[in-house]
């Protein structure tokens, strides 16, 4: 009875945050492409029960940039098992709660090198600081691949009877055989599931983005930045460029699209192109070599960790939050507001799958409605034009016409 009250405090310690996680266990690489991530618990040991539901995912075509997320996922879940000493084929909601508990009030180490307080807005960029602990996309994510864990495993009829993480019957309601002309009907979220906000993109301002260009220390920084804001790619597509992927000729880069995962065209400005060959020249490569390798100590491929390092390193000294992903969102506004392309093209170019994806960067920036703003007030307050009393109104009309008879006449 006492062991049962025991395990009772440790949850509700892992909920209001007076019970630490045990930081055990870690993501592993696999032995191949149909099992890239592997789990092991505290003793060193693989967990099976992981293994075998990668290797499904494997077979489901999943990315294994979201198996890794999966992988990730259920690591966290082992970790509340473990300290709460329950098996993963006898958990229930309780160990849900304590999940979701302690991520809502756990510190999130990836916030350690964010500069501003949290919850607060950055003055220079107007974009919010993050939150010390876990965001509500991290939240839903990990439910959703720890009920996935268990549906694959209820499908060969192990574990538990009753899935621990509940879902809701109202949305499954609501998006089964709907059409799409029909309107998109509400439904409620399932439970312990966080409200994920929709931010509008923010781009970065041309002053700003000069400031930023101007704190690179080197050629590959430079040539990285460059390349973002020309080609729109995202982080995962340039990164995993290599050398003879560079089409010189006609100054475009060819990527891997992280939806459909088949090679397509990005351009680069003349600008990108210059500073990718100061970059290259300055170091022998192979052409079989990565894009972006790293400059210090042994190369090897320059990581998202690293590159996310750089832009970290230019706001500590700028102090702002920019991010890498706000390259990608600058150099979409300025695809949208150029004149040149069409929404259409810029969805081309952006490797979006929707044309509703691309409408989003359609949104004026806050800094261009904020100077109209103070623009329509500074007008606003300023005396309406009159002509002085005494002139009859018949005369200022076949004077000025007859748009002048609004004007305030007196006489």
């Amino acid at each position: 009875m006492s062991e049962q009250w025991s395990d009772f405090d440790t949850r509700r310690g892992l909920r209001d945050g007076s019970v630490e996680l045990d930081r055990v266990g870690c993501v592993g690489q696999g032995p191949g492409r149909y099992e890239p991530y592997v789990l092991y618990d505290p003793n060193g040991e693989v967990v099976s029960e992981v293994s075998t539901w990668m290797r499904d995912l494997a077979v489901a075509d999943l990315s294994p940039r979201t198996m890794r997320s999966y992988c990730y996922a259920a690591l966290l879940w082992f970790r509340v098992l473990w300290t709460v000493r329950v098996s993963w084929d006898r958990a229930t909601e309780a160990e849900t709660a304590a999940l979701v508990g302690w991520l809502m009030v756990a510190p999130n180490p990836q916030r350690r090198r964010s500069s501003g307080l949290p919850g607060g807005v950055n003055i220079k960029t107007g974009k919010p600081h993050l939150n010390a602990g876990y965001g509500a996309a991290t939240v839903n994510l990990t439910l959703a691949a720890v009920r996935n864990f268990y549906e694959f495993h209820a499908r060969w009829s192990r574990g538990p009877v009753v899935n621990p993480v509940p879902s809701s019957a109202h949305r499954r309601k609501a998006l089964s055989h709907r059409s799409p002309l029909e309107t998109k009907q509400p439904f409620r979220r399932a439970p312990y599931r966080r409200r994920a906000g929709h931010a509008l993109p923010r781009s970065i301002p041309d002053a700003q983005w000069v400031e930023l260009f101007e704190s690179m220390t080197c050629d590959r920084d430079r040539a990285l930045l460059e390349c973002f804001v020309s080609s729109g790619a995202r982080a995962e597509e340039l990164l995993g460029a290599r050398t003879n992927d560079v089409d010189w000729a006609n100054q475009r880069l060819s990527v891997i699209s992280k939806g459909t995962r088949e090679r397509r065209w990005v351009p680069l400005s003349p600008d990108a192109m210059t500073w990718l060959g100061r970059y290259l020249g300055s170091n022998r490569v192979s052409p079989d070599d990565p894009l972006w390798r790293t400059l210090r100590g042994p190369q090897r491929p320059l990581s998202y960790s690293a590159a996310r390092r750089i832009v970290q390193r230019a706001n500590a000294s700028a102090e702002t939050n920019w991010t890498l992903h706000d390259l990608r969102h600058t150099a979409s506004i300025r695809m949208v507001n150029s004149g040149v392309m069409t929404l259409p093209e810029v969805q081309v170019v952006l490797g979006h799958a929707d044309l509703h994806t691309t409408s989003r960067y359609t949104v004026p920036r806050a800094e261009e409605v904020i100077a109209k703003m103070q623009e329509y007030h500074a007008r606003a307050h300023q005396p309406s034009p009159g002509y002085s009393p005494g002139y009859a109104a018949e005369d200022i009309s076949a004077v000025f016409g007859a748009r002048k008879r609004t004007s305030n006449v007196q006489g």
